[in-house]
């Protein structure tokens, strides 16, 4: 079996004629060693957010940094910070992602995102150019949530938004306390208390992150403008009707459950296109009691997670859904019941920023594209409190958490060459 090389598979089909002071090499020579870092036997990215490997990796990007020429320093939730003086003293603009990964997963989410960051600066470090205003490369602790089933640790310590006394009762598979799994990578509870930054030293926030879906795939696009984050609101509704047996129960006098629920799923597939193109919902789990081969299905329950970049528009598909059920459920003469799970606020990006971001892809001879993310990130916690502007890398077949997540070395590098023309742009 051949050793798995994530340098050498990334640059085998790339142009380097196409290299300039943004040098694809380098890029995937730092994709390459950080791949090396928690690697699993399915070639797979195995960091979760707090643990050894995440802080090792921490530790090679920090490296980088320093011979970039950035000052480097890590505050007390272990986000990392590699900071370019700029020529005025003004508020800096921050640009990066995340290092962490979910169990098993691939080898871009999160660290493409720094790396570009990083790449601009050694751009202008072969340039002679510095900026206007200090530009600051990010990496923030525990995006993806592994150990906890949580995640945004770190950007939500940086911006103040934390509930530290959920966080002091989460506990890891192994049994580990959110404070041991901090003191185990050398942090503590009072440091990630103290994590709160001073916003009025940030301009803005922008991260580079892969698709995970298949848009821009089709659209034969390296890159593309984020209109906004998803915020979702996870809802889980109880179809009660009837047990029975399933031999001597007349077809014309049940209350099957399963009945109501599946004409509700189907149903609600059809609700978000009537509100606009970035809503969708989605029923992924669903329980059936008694759950019997021979009896009519008494009780189902099932979760529906419902989501929009615009707030109305995700809380009308919302009211859409709960009248949907009602009226099925009282057409059937069966109970109904919902339960909200959570409801977090959609992130919408400015106009001007996405104005300002097409400009630049014009000028790299990219074509303008637009789309919602669907997933969260840390600009979605950045963005309650700062501007922020995201733009996606092609995924391969829309492919994430996974191994075979893949963006082309190509696609990437014109990713960093607009992140570097707009992020000049801003210094005017």
């Amino acid at each position: 079996m051949r050793k798995f090389e994530l340098e050498r598979e990334l640059v085998n089909d790339y142009d380097k004629t196409n290299d300039t002071t943004v040098s694809g090499n380098r890029l995937a020579y730092r994709l390459g060693e950080l791949s090396k870092v928690g690697l699993t036997n399915d070639n797979g990215s195995n960091r979760p957010g707090f643990s050894q490997e995440e802080k090792r990796a921490k530790e090679l990007v920090m490296e980088w940094m320093r011979e970039a020429g950035l000052s480097v320093r890590m505050d007390g939730a272990g986000n990392v910070f590699g900071r370019l003086e700029g020529k005025k003293d003004v508020p800096a603009i921050l640009c990066g992602s995340h290092v962490d990964s979910v169990p098993n997963g691939g080898h871009f989410d999160g660290p493409l995102g720094v790396l570009s960051a990083l790449e601009v600066v050694e751009a202008w470090k072969e340039e002679g150019y510095r900026p206007e205003k200090p530009f600051e490369v990010v990496i923030f602790s525990d995006e993806e949530g592994a150990r906890f089933n949580g995640g945004l640790s770190g950007s939500e310590a940086m911006i103040g938004e934390v509930d530290m006394n959920q966080k002091l009762l989460l506990q890891d598979s192994k049994g580990m306390s959110f404070e041991e799994v901090l003191q185990d990578v050398g942090l503590t509870v009072e440091g990630y208390q103290a994590a709160k930054r001073n916003l009025n030293e940030v301009e803005m926030f922008i991260e580079v992150h892969i698709e995970q879906g298949k848009r821009l795939e089709k659209e034969n696009l390296p890159c593309g403008i984020v209109t906004g984050i998803a915020g979702p609101c996870w809802l889980e509704v109880t179809f009660t009707g009837e047990a029975g047996h399933a031999g001597n129960t007349p077809m014309n006098d049940r209350k099957d459950a399963l009945v109501a629920a599946s004409e509700f799923i189907q149903k609600v597939n059809k609700l978000p296109e009537k509100i606009n193109d970035s809503a969708v919902a989605t029923i992924g789990k669903l329980q059936v009691e008694p759950n019997g081969v021979n009896v009519i299905p008494g009780s189902v329950s099932l979760y529906i997670d419902i989501r929009d970049i615009y707030k109305e528009t995700r809380d009308q598909l919302v009211e859409d859904v709960i009248q949907l059920g009602r009226d099925i459920a009282m057409k059937q003469s069966m109970e109904i019941r919902f339960s909200e799970k959570m409801r977090v606020d959609p992130v919408p990006i400015e106009e001007s920023t996405q104005a300002l971001l097409e400009e630049s892809f014009r000028a790299c001879g990219i074509r303008p594209y637009k789309l919602p993310s669907g997933a969260g990130h840390d600009a979605m916690v950045v963005g309650k409190k700062l501007p922020i502007a995201m733009v996606f890398v092609q995924s391969k077949d829309g492919i994430s958490h996974n191994p075979a997540e893949w963006s082309d070395l190509q696609d990437c590098v014109q990713t960093v060459n607009v992140l570097k023309r707009y992020v000049e742009r801003l210094q005017d």
